[in-house]
């Protein structure tokens, strides 16, 4: 996914830069209207997995207290292990989805010139 999000703003970017005569604005709104759907969807289910791996670290830290496991510290490990990849992934999720609104934006201002409205 970060691939693909990555290409698509920089493609979006590119059009907006090139500012071509022959590039249909009417596709390029509605095909960003899609994607930004399709990333705000894994933005979400991003956030739901990053929070409950939040929340899962947290109860173990509680359970390390109470328990003084020596297998607690391993799972704490292993939670933040996939954690911090996680917050890294959906801070990129985010900003990016986020640049995309600015990018529709001035993509609708082009297909509306482009109409002469």
């Amino acid at each position: 996914m970060k691939e693909r999000i990555l290409d698509y703003t920089n493609h979006i970017q590119s059009l907006l830069q090139e500012d071509g005569e022959d590039t249909n604005w009417q596709e390029v709104e509605e095909d960003l209207l899609i994607q930004i759907g399709f990333f705000q969807h894994e933005r979400l289910i991003h956030l739901i997995v990053t929070v409950l791996f939040a929340i899962m670290a947290f109860l173990t830290v509680i359970f390390i207290y109470i328990s003084e496991n020596p297998m607690t510290y391993a799972l704490f490990l292993g939670i933040m292990v996939l954690l911090i990849p996680y917050i890294g992934h959906y801070y990129l999720l985010e900003n990016k989805t986020q640049l995309l609104y600015s990018y529709y934006d001035k993509v609708h201002e082009k297909n509306l010139l482009h109409k002469g409205v």
